[in-house]
């Protein structure tokens, strides 16, 4: 393996894992967002506001049509990440943990590409909440901030079905973080893809 691919819908644990299993691995790691970010998540954080066309995405659009929206933007993003996998893939240097939501699984099933695997991360949609409502202080956000937070929860369950539906049908590996420890999901994963360290 040098390459491992993480995907799975926002706040499902996949940048904390993928940087513990770069760690043991020696690997790089890297997320997409990186190389392109879609409209990001819909609250505030201590050193940035909601930009208003972030407010306005998910102010507007339903569930189907942030849906197609994302969707969309990592299509256009798949020649990039493919770009970087092969580059990996075929390279000398250390070998990459390449993490993020873009890393669309039907797509991913057409890789012709040598020592690169892949796991999804889900997690419980209460978990998700929870740790949604955390990370936005949903406790001390205005009716309107909630409803946008409200918006993107909805959007993320929505793509963690269509994720588990896409990988499920592609026969691909995805493991459910709900109650693992990190160091327990990176054993699996490394376990389940014949790696046991550098």
């Amino acid at each position: 393996m040098r390459v491992l691919l993480i995907g799975g819908t926002s706040h499902t644990g996949k940048s904390t894992v993928a940087r513990a299993a770069a760690e043991r691995l020696g690997f790089t790691c890297r997320p997409t967002d990186l190389l392109a970010r879609h409209p990001g998540r819909p609250w505030r954080t201590p050193d940035r506001e909601v930009p208003p066309h972030v407010a306005e995405h998910y102010g507007t659009l339903g569930v189907d049509e942030l849906i197609d929206s994302v969707l969309d933007h990592y299509a256009g993003l798949w020649p990039r990440i493919e770009e970087l996998i092969t580059e990996h893939a075929e390279g000398t240097g250390p070998g990459l943990v390449l993490e993020g939501s873009a890393l669309w699984p039907s797509r991913v099933a057409t890789l012709d590409v040598p020592h690169v695997e892949a796991v999804w991360l889900t997690a419980d949609e209460e978990v998700l909440a929870d740790r949604m409502h955390a990370s936005a202080r949903y406790g001390e956000a205005t009716a309107e901030e909630r409803r946008l937070v409200d918006t993107f929860l909805a959007r993320a369950g929505r793509f963690q079905e269509l994720v588990r539906e896409s990988v499920d049908a592609a026969g691909l590996c995805r493991i459910d973080t709900t109650g693992r420890t990190v160091t327990d999901l990176v054993e699996e994963i490394l376990v389940r893809h014949g790696r046991q360290g550098p």
